[in-house]
């Protein structure tokens, strides 16, 4: 599926341990949501992201990411952003580059 195919929209809210950020994609032929959690450790370690901001651009990414390589309806609907490496192994890596500066 090329990128222009879909949209995500991520709202990211703190919690007490990092944040937890809703992700809706749409591909024009219906939407899904999605409900990713991010450690503040895990945030600094992926993204060096330590602000709202900084891990709502992480969860795009990591939605980014997932969509490139499987439709909506696959991706978990809820999920730590450190799962994705579990399936992934080259997630780290990758995501690191697409957010570096």
């Amino acid at each position: 599926m090329s990128k222009a195919a879909w949209t995500v929209d991520v709202e990211c809210s703190p919690t007490g341990s990092g944040w937890r950020c809703n992700a809706t994609v749409d591909d024009g032929q219906g939407t899904t949501g999605h409900v990713v959690t991010v450690g503040a450790e895990d945030a600094l370690a992926l993204a060096a992201a330590s602000t709202t901001s900084g891990v709502g651009r992480l969860v795009y990414e990591t939605m980014d990411f997932l969509l490139e390589r499987e439709p909506k309806e696959l991706i978990l609907r809820t999920f730590d952003i450190t799962d994705v490496g579990r399936y992934f192994p080259e997630y780290s890596g990758e995501i690191r580059s697409r957010l570096a500066p």
